[in-house]
């Protein structure tokens, strides 16, 4: 358990507070490429580690993301208009390139007043379907990540968002939480045995077994930790990696997820599944996919998990039950919610806006949690004390999720010898009760 200072060091990411400034240091999901404004198109207001930005895209489809703020006189850069080469500010004109530089200020005489000037952008990059932006200080961004994923067409990839409703932390601890799988999602689990999803083949075993063994190690990019579960006397060892700040390479090995801040209660879940061999980005297999796990655009909208509907009366409450649908539950439905997704989220929503960790009561069940909250704590703590925050040296997309069957005896980390280990579980977990 924690204390609720640390609770609160570890969750709040505003501007100033020291979780926040450590996630400002590296690059992060702004927005997914498919959401962005087409080329000249309209302004679009995002919200981001509470802040709000612009985004935008010029004549040339070159990405902008923005302080909300017009760098003259604070308007809102949502009523900007698209400009050609630059988006203007209908204040008092001013026109701002992607990049800064600022083309335009018809009410200033001085024409060399303009240079001495920039406006408040940030560095982007749009790789793999998503945008990313740097929001940290200038000149200091890190090396940019570069996983599987980002080198796969549009046509071999899927990427999909949720919105949730709970602080970005227990969010991310139920994604490094294995024993919640075969119990929570025994119903989704349970569908597999008759899909031919290779998603849902690779976690058909998941169902057999509640208690999987769980090992834990730090690593220069945060930690990987593995749960390993025996069926049908083989054993499958899932290894999956915690990226700092807030990265998932899910064991699955074509599953990569973002937990990205909109504010201290809400995030945005970032998914991205790949295959180099088939075409999963094109119908039917992506709708086939998204429908499976719940992130299909009508499941999403119902349970109030998109930007438009998160703040609706569809969004997960105390209110409506958390959408839970009890008859479905009666029926044989283990929890009565419509996706592997929305049980998550149900889960983190229902825990309250940010869970007071300091009531909980943790197992050896839980060895990863513990071990992604004091990650969490040192990269705030490091922020807070303007140290370096370690984990910006390391090579973050040489981290992988992988799961495969080992022998008897076999170490489960020859299945990732490249990751850099920094300091390796003291004593080894024991089975989780």
């Amino acid at each position: 358990m924690l204390n609720k200072q640390d609770n609160e060091l570890m969750c709040r990411v505003g501007t100033g507070t020291a979780m926040g400034d450590a996630m400002r240091r590296f690059w992060l999901p702004v927005i997914q490429s498919s959401d962005m404004p087409e080329a000249n198109g309209e302004p679009q207001t995002i919200d981001l580690l509470g802040e709000r930005f612009v985004v935008w895209r010029d004549q040339q489809g070159r990405p902008g993301l923005y302080a909300e703020a017009c760098l003259h006189r604070g308007a809102s850069m949502q009523l900007a208009r698209s400009d050609g080469d630059g988006l203007r500010c209908i204040y008092h004109g001013w026109k701002f390139a992607v990049d800064g530089t600022v083309l335009e200020t018809p009410n200033v005489e001085d024409p060399k007043f303009k240079e001495r000037i920039k406006g408040r952008t940030y560095p982007v990059r749009e790789v793999g379907g998503i945008l990313w932006g740097y929001l940290g200080p200038k000149g200091e961004e890190p090396p940019f990540p570069h996983w599987a994923f980002m080198d796969q067409p549009d046509a071999h990839r899927i990427n999909a968002c949720a919105v949730i409703n709970a602080n970005f932390v227990q969010v991310m601890e139920g994604l490094v939480d294995s024993s919640h799988l075969t119990v929570l999602h025994s119903s989704a689990l349970a569908r597999t045995n008759d899909s031919n999803l290779d998603y849902a083949k690779k976690t058909s075993h998941m169902q057999f077994d509640a208690a999987p063994r769980i090992e834990v190690d730090e690593t220069d990019f945060g930690f990987h930790y593995v749960a390993i579960r025996e069926t049908e006397g083989k054993r499958i060892a899932r290894v999956t990696a915690f990226i700092a700040p807030c990265f998932i390479a899910n064991a699955n090995g074509d599953v990569w997820l973002a937990i990205v801040p909109i504010s201290d209660e809400r995030c945005i879940l970032y998914h991205v599944w790949w295959d180099a061999e088939k075409r999963i980005g094109d119908e039917p297999l992506r709708n086939e996919q998204l429908t499976f796990v719940g992130l299909d655009e009508p499941t999403l909208r119902k349970y109030g998990m998109t930007i438009d509907t998160c703040d609706s009366s569809a969004a997960m409450s105390v209110a409506n039950g958390y959408r839970q649908d009890r008859a479905q539950q009666r029926n044989g439905h283990f929890t009565g919610f419509d996706g592997i997704t929305q049980e998550d989220a149900a889960c983190s929503v229902s825990s309250g806006a940010i869970r007071d960790r300091s009531q909980e009561m943790l197992s050896t069940a839980d060895l990863a949690i513990s071990r992604l909250q004091r990650c969490l704590l040192a990269y705030a703590r490091a922020a807070r004390d303007q140290q370096e925050i370690a984990a910006l040296r390391a090579d973050a997309g040489s981290a992988i999720g992988v799961s495969g069957e080992i022998g008897i005896g076999q170490d489960w980390r020859t299945l990732v010898p490249h990751h850099r280990i920094v300091s390796p579980q003291g004593a080894r977990a024991q089975r989780s009760q």
